[in-house]
Parts: structure tokens; C-alpha cells; sequence
């Protein structure tokens, strides 16, 4: 089992008496940033979750420490340990191994999860083109162009992508592909699509 990477002093540091001996811990997806939840952790817990390299919290209701999915099964393995600026809460980096939420949620939190941070920034660019028009960029010309215009373009670097994929070319392969990811960006939004929709189809199929 692994153990999590945190900066050399970090429990030392920790401000554990401002918070009356107790502080938020909040747990991020190590690969997705996805926010999972937010705990509460004592000095105990936080020597638990460094020796176990799995997350442990302090149950305010039991009054007790408590390992998350000891349950449940759906632990959290965590990759690594930061404080803020005022060493007064922690930021837990963790791959979760199910459900963080007790509701069988993917995390805590209501909405659409973020994909991958840029994109998420790739999809707001192109709702902007879309939003501005004209003919200023190729994004604004596929809109004008129409949804069948964009489902083709998807058609047509799908073929392309498979074509790299078949010949070979690792370098025409990665270039097909990003062509094909961008369309199809282009066409969920014209649908009023996200992609985080489509990740949550694919957890929904998973689970």
C-alpha cells in the first residue's frame, strides 16, 4: 500500500488548536480534480491516514476516528497531503475506490463534475465562439454551417481517426484523434450537451 506524499513537517505545522483540536479536510480526485467531499480530521486521524496511506477522519456524531469506506468498502487511497496558506485546513489528494458519498454518488456535491480542467476551459471557448458568431473563426463558421455540417465533420475524423489507427502512425493517430475530440465538443454543444454528461454516462454504465 502506498503512502501519501505530503511536505516534510506538515502535522507539526498543522494548526489543530484553532479549530478546537478538529480540521476540514477536504478529499479531491487525484486524477479528474473532482471535489469529493469535506471531513473533519483530529491529530489521530491524521496520523492514521499517513501510516495507512487511506483516508481517516473524526466522526463529530460517534466522537470517534473513523477510516472512510471501513463500511462500505469505498475507501479513499490517498496520493497526497497539503495545508493552506494559514495551516489551518488540509487539502487531500485521493483515488476513491467507489462512491465517496454515502448516497452512492460519485461525490458529495450536486451537478455536473468538471472533466479535466483544460477541456472544461476548451468547452467555454467554444460556447464563446458560438455566442460571438460571424466569421471570425472556424468554431462560429461550423455553427452557421448547422448541426448536420457538424455531425459530418465528426463522421468524417472518426474515419480519419481509424484510418491512423490501422496505418500506424502514432503521430497521425494523436493528431486524428484531438480532431475528432474537438468535433465532438463542437456537436455536444450544439445539442446543449457537456461532456461531463457523457462522463456521468459512463460512470452510471461502470457502476
Amino acid at each position: 500500500m502506498s503512502r501519501p506524499a505530503f511536505a516534510p513537517g506538515l502535522p507539526e505545522r498543522l494548526d489543530f488548536a484553532k479549530g478546537g483540536g478538529l480540521l476540514p479536510m477536504i478529499v479531491q480526485h487525484a486524477h479528474d480534480g473532482r471535489v469529493l467531499m469535506l471531513g473533519w480530521i483530529d491529530r489521530a486521524a491524521l496520523d492514521a491516514t499517513l501510516a495507512t496511506g487511506q483516508a481517516h477522519f473524526h466522526s463529530r456524531s460517534r466522537q470517534r476516528l473513523w477510516r472512510k469506506g471501513e463500511s462500505s468498502g469505498h475507501v479513499l487511497e490517498v496520493r497526497a497531503l497539503t495545508a493552506d496558506c494559514d495551516n489551518d485546513s488540509v487539502l487531500c489528494l485521493a483515488v476513491p475506490a467507489g462512491p465517496a458519498c454515502h448516497r452512492g454518488t460519485a461525490t458529495c456535491f450536486d451537478g455536473e463534475p468538471p472533466v479535466q480542467p483544460w477541456l472544461n476551459a476548451l468547452e467555454d471557448l467554444i460556447a464563446q465562439r458560438q455566442a460571438a458568431g460571424g466569421e471570425g473563426s472556424y468554431v462560429a463558421r461550423l455553427f452557421a454551417a448547422g448541426l448536420p455540417r457538424i455531425a459530418q465533420k465528426v463522421g468524417e475524423e472518426g474515419v480519419e481517426t481509424a484510418l491512423a489507427a490501422v496505418t500506424g502512425d502514432e503521430d497521425a493517430l494523436l493528431g486524428e484523434s484531438a480532431d475528432l475530440l474537438f468535433h465532438l465538443l463542437v456537436l455536444l454543444r450544439a445539442r446543449g450537451l457537456t461532456l461531463a454528461q457523457v462522463v456521468a454516462e459512463l460512470e452510471r454504465r461502470h457502476r
